[in-house]
């Protein structure tokens, strides 16, 4: 039974206390909270999850701190709520996932979201494994992207995200760059029509003078940190596994792309 199956069933061997404990609470219904309850709100171990406890922890922070990203201008519009109910369908969410992503997304625009120690407890929960951060990291991207425009609010708030989760904010311009070229967007396109030369070289995080080697490493740097079975091992809920998928097929025709060019 994967983590999602035991915290509907109420199986708490991966329980987790602390703040993301109390979110798990409101998106999981009333059977989660009471177990939650007997173990007491703050009795949690960081840094001592096993693979349902990741799984349940990114979960938990990724839809939460997309609420609070989208609140990061003050208001909350329709448009962004849809928005985001669109992304979470792209990540492959099937309906009940969606209800409680959508609890935990309503829960992030809480004027009193402890934005930082939902950061703190999700980097210890995650073992600080940096794939698996960046990929948390893409997804909040991917949401603030999700009307094609990042607005100055939400910028702030993702580089006060990657300070927290200890990532080079140059990190995060590569990650938006690559994204701009329409890697990791809602309609992914297959590189080898779509995709212009110019956006895959983006797309792969390097420029156009980059050796053949060079050009290599890059490929197989970003292989290997999106791969799914990879990202599922680390701790990247399996129910999310779509959204790896693609991204590796996107890389995959990128490469060829710029392989194509060189002859």
């Amino acid at each position: 039974m994967s983590w999602w199956g035991k915290a509907l069933g109420g199986a708490f061997g991966f329980m987790i206390g602390g703040p993301l404990g109390a979110l798990m609470g409101i998106a999981f219904g009333h059977n989660f909270d009471r177990g939650l309850n007997a173990m007491g709100k703050d009795g949690w171990q960081a840094g001592g999850a096993d693979q349902d406890r990741i799984q349940a922890a990114f979960f938990t922070a990724t839809f939460s701190v997309m609420g609070y990203i989208a609140k990061a201008d003050g208001k909350v519009t329709r448009d962004e709520i849809q928005l985001a109910q669109e992304v979470m369908r792209h990540l492959g969410l099937n309906p009940e996932m969606r209800e409680s992503a959508k609890r935990l997304f309503n829960e992030g625009k809480s004027s009193e979201f402890p934005i930082d120690e939902i950061l703190e407890q999700f980097k210890k929960e995650t073992h600080r494994r940096t794939t698996l951060i960046q990929m948390f990291l893409e997804i909040q991207l991917q949401a603030a992207y999700a009307d094609g425009i990042m607005h100055p609010a939400e910028e702030k708030v993702l580089a006060h995200i990657c300070h927290k989760l200890g990532i080079p904010l140059a990190q995060l311009k590569r990650l938006e760059e690559m994204l701009k070229a329409g890697f990791g967007g809602r309609d992914y396109q297959t590189a080898s029509s779509k995709t212009s030369l110019v956006d895959a070289y983006a797309i792969l995080g390097v420029n156009a003078s980059v050796s053949d080697a060079d050009l290599k490493k890059a490929y197989r740097r970003l292989m290997s940190q999106h791969h799914p079975d990879k990202l599922v091992a680390k701790g990247l809920p399996e129910e999310m596994i779509q959204d790896a998928t693609e991204k590796t097929q996107q890389i995959k025709s990128a490469y060829e792309v710029i392989r194509e060019s060189r002859g």
